[in-house]
């Protein structure tokens, strides 16, 4: 499958087309490919430390070869299911491919689980084998038919000990394009976390993304932050940017805005990936010293990035940058594009083989303007086989309009005359106030213009007259004290920038906001508290 050039993102999105092998193992079609450069870089990581590892394609190569094997020599085969809680460790990487290459599916965890959480999964998923560090090893119990440990840990097979005696051939097993590769789990607005399913398709269309939205090729070296347990890390950190045969950055260390700009300078990143709160952070700091001219573009997803942030980056570090949306059952799907015109407050236009739409009552698809619900027409091969062990959940999450078939997202939008699609919520995000729909987005971005607001998150509250209105809750910048009169000026503030019936009737100064595992908001929570 040839990578269309994207001069003309209209050309390119008609002219797409998704050209699937038959067969596709990530390990054996990707890595060992660009293996075949011995000297080519593929992985740098680093630590709070200073500790540096630097490796090639070929020790990856070498390393997963091994690494299946000591699967393969304890029973495990395809399709079994595998539970990897690695932090940032150059081991997660030979985890995750080691298990693409035996046909066996990775469950990619955060490390933060609790034993109740690790049981859940466990339980759920049927998994059979788990690799964690030894810190973590008590949460797993013994219920593991193979346990395998980054460091010392009693019952357990140390990983660096069973890879380095493992012999280092290995052929990857073949996989059709409809055979299951990774579960993730993700948090629903109600009940336990969701099982979703990928195929091997999945893992070979997430390169879509990389190409057109990351621009990467094989000069690059990408920094993505995401935690190895979220999707984002499988297109940002892995199957992404090792498709188009680009080095990573692997930085292991807490949230540190000096040492991120550090990093970025003393190892020349080209592009940087990181949320919208760690970007905010990173503009308080100094970077009139550092260089960073090789940094061309920074991403970010997962929430909204506010305009006004948009051109203090690019003013700050010289880099674009691009705001984009996607979903654990989709991944990237809806992006903005270097060589695109950017619209404030918009998350882009469909990437490549994929066809977005917004749909209204009766499933109908609504004309430019009107917000409904986002849906993604399929097939499509980045689309997830389906949430596991959950037929039910999996067939409602599909309906047909127009004649055909559409993946329905659970997000709220409205697209423009141009294709511009504009994020509006999570359908049970959205406040009818007196008959008025309002997004929360539009109402943070406004609000986030503020200089006294460094963060903040809008949700309804119940009123005796309109239903419900609007509220904000607000983390200030720091020098900014909470006060009636600073309230009422944040209010007059957004009624300038937006419609009026859409500003904050009631505000609340806070120290921080309820967020999920991966960063978003967790506006529901907020409006919970509100009408309880």
């Amino acid at each position: 499958m040839q990578r269309m050039p994207m001069n003309n993102y209209e050309k390119t999105h008609s002219q797409f087309e998704w050209q699937l092998p038959d067969h596709f193992n990530f390990g054996g079609d990707v890595v060992d490919y660009w293996a075949r450069t011995p000297e080519k870089t593929a992985l740098i990581w680093t630590n709070q430390h200073g500790q540096e590892q630097i490796y090639s394609f070929a020790d990856i190569k070498r390393l997963t070869n091994q690494f299946a094997n000591v699967l393969a020599s304890h029973g495990i085969k395809k399709g079994d299911r595998v539970l990897v809680v690695l932090p940032r460790l150059p081991h997660w990487q030979i985890a995750m491919v080691g298990c693409n290459k035996l046909g066996a599916i990775p469950i990619p965890c955060v490390t933060m689980l609790t034993e109740k959480d690790i049981r859940y999964r466990r339980e759920h998923s049927g998994a059979i084998a788990a690799i964690t560090t030894a810190e973590h090893a008590a949460k797993f119990g013994d219920h593991f038919k193979v346990r395998i440990s980054v460091g010392e840990a009693e019952g357990w097979l140390d990983f660096d000990q069973a890879v380095a005696a493992a012999a280092e051939d290995f052929s990857p097993v073949p996989l059709r394009m409809t055979d299951p590769a990774i579960l993730f789990y993700t948090s629903g607005s109600t009940g336990m976390p969701k099982g979703v399913l990928h195929s091997s398709a999945a893992l070979f269309s997430w390169r879509g993304s990389a190409w057109y939205w990351l621009s990467l090729d094989q000069d690059d070296l990408m920094w993505c932050t995401a935690d190895t347990g979220w999707s984002k890390a499988g297109t940002s950190i892995l199957y992404g940017p090792w498709s188009c045969g680009s080095a990573v950055l692997f930085h292991d260390g807490p949230f540190d805005p000096e040492s991120r700009l550090a990093l970025l300078e003393r190892y020349q990143v080209s592009v940087f990936c990181a949320s919208a709160t760690e970007l905010r952070r990173l503009l308080l700091e100094d970077t009139t010293n550092r260089d960073l001219n090789r940094l061309r573009l920074t991403v970010s997803a997962g929430e909204a990035v506010n305009p006004d942030i948009v051109h203090a980056w690019r003013d700050r570090t010289g880099a674009q940058l691009l705001d984009g949306y996607g979903q654990t059952e989709t991944l990237m799907t809806v992006l903005n594009y270097p060589s695109m015109p950017v619209r404030p407050g918009s998350m882009g236009r469909p990437l490549p083989g994929v066809e977005a739409a917004i749909l209204g009552e009766q499933d109908r698809l609504l004309p430019p303007g009107k917000t409904g619900r986002l849906a993604i027409k399929t097939p499509n091969p980045q689309i997830m086989l389906g949430y596991y062990k959950d037929e039910e959940r999996s067939a409602s999450s599909y309906v047909e309009a127009n004649g055909e078939r559409w993946f329905i997202t659970g997000d709220n939008a409205h697209m423009d005359e141009d294709g511009y699609i504009y994020y509006e919520g999570r359908g049970d995000d959205v406040i009818n106030s007196a008959g008025y729909r309002i997004g929360p987005v539009e109402v943070e971005n406004a609000l986030l213009e503020h200089p006294a607001i460094h963060e903040c998150a809008v949700a309804a509250s119940p009123d005796p007259d309109r239903g419900e209105v609007v509220k904000a809750f607000i983390i200030l910048s720091p020098g900014y004290q909470a006060s009636d009169e600073l309230a009422r000026e944040i209010q007059t503030f957004v009624k300038a920038l937006t419609a009026p019936y859409k500003y904050p009737r009631k505000i609340a100064f806070v120290e921080d906001l309820p967020k999920t595992a991966t960063g978003k908001i967790q506006r529901r929570l907020l409006k919970q508290a509100e009408f309880a």
